[in-house]
């Protein structure tokens, strides 16, 4: 039986990939950060992707269990929305220790285990691949450097005989959404220099995520990354074709529409 590590495992993403690889007959560890319901064929094991001792010490424990890794799936990561002017330096440091430096933290660690046809399934956003939008570009920042993390992760792996994907989503039926919504309220509350702008960046992001899928569609994408026998890097779901319009246009118009749509007049 291939094992696999999935974190994120308490969000809902994290969950259905969880419940659907025991399912398929994988032996799953899910990692949490606090106690949560039960899944059938799913060990939990506890650990806060920021904490490297913490990683550490659980990596000892599995390694005296198990003698390898089939595959290590990301789905654990945070949304934040902000200006890139005002956003606390703390914030900034924390979308990126979570979204970035946890993943390199547990392929780095957990690496000893994997073996010549393991795969490592990173999970990023719509976003990463478009320019940025106005008050979410830390958010894809963020996912547009966990993706070049990856690619060059992608180079160095196939190396040694793993492989390295990608997962692209766009908008996903789960707590994120919730999280989406709580971000912008709290942005409009907080900001200063973008008040007037912020209620109308608001209704974007409502049409941009009107369009959901269940988080078990993905899962299914996660799926193919470790069953295809030659998988991509990039596995694409869900994307937003106003997204895509826009960051087709030139530059200097997409600062002009997006001006236009956002003004405060």
């Amino acid at each position: 039986m291939k094992n696999i590590l999935v974190t994120g495992a308490g969000g809902g993403m994290g969950r259905a990939v969880c419940e659907i690889l025991a399912k398929r007959g994988y032996n799953v560890y899910g990692v949490v950060r606090r106690d949560c319901e039960p899944i059938d064929g799913v060990k939990f094991l506890k650990f806060d992707v920021t904490d490297t001792e913490g990683i550490k010490s659980v990596y000892e424990d599995l390694s005296k269990e198990i003698d390898s890794l089939y595959a290590i799936v990301h789905t654990a990561g945070i949304y934040d929305m902000h200006s890139l002017i005002e956003i606390p330096e703390e914030e900034l440091f924390r979308i990126f220790n979570i979204n970035v430096f946890g993943a390199y933290r547990v392929n780095k660690i957990f690496r000893p285990l994997l073996r010549k046809g393991s795969r490592i399934v990173l999970t990023s956003s719509e976003l990463a691949a478009v320019d940025p939008l106005p008050f979410t570009g830390i958010y894809g920042i963020t996912k547009t450097t966990l993706e070049r993390y990856a690619f060059s992760l992608r180079q160095e792996l196939n190396l040694l005989g793993c492989e390295v994907s990608i997962i692209r989503p766009g908008a996903i039926e789960t707590g994120l959404l919730n999280v989406s919504t709580k971000a912008i309220d709290k942005f409009k509350k907080t900001t200063k220099l973008f008040e007037n702008n912020a209620t109308k960046f608001d209704n974007l992001v409502n049409s941009v995520e009107s369009k959901s899928v269940s988080p078990e569609k993905v899962a299914m994408k996660v799926v193919s990354a470790l069953e295809d026998k030659h998988p991509r890097y990039i596995y694409n779901i869900n994307r937003n074709p106003l997204l895509r319009m826009l960051s087709m246009m030139p530059d200097r118009m997409q600062v002009a529409v997006l001006g236009k749509m956002l003004s405060a007049e």
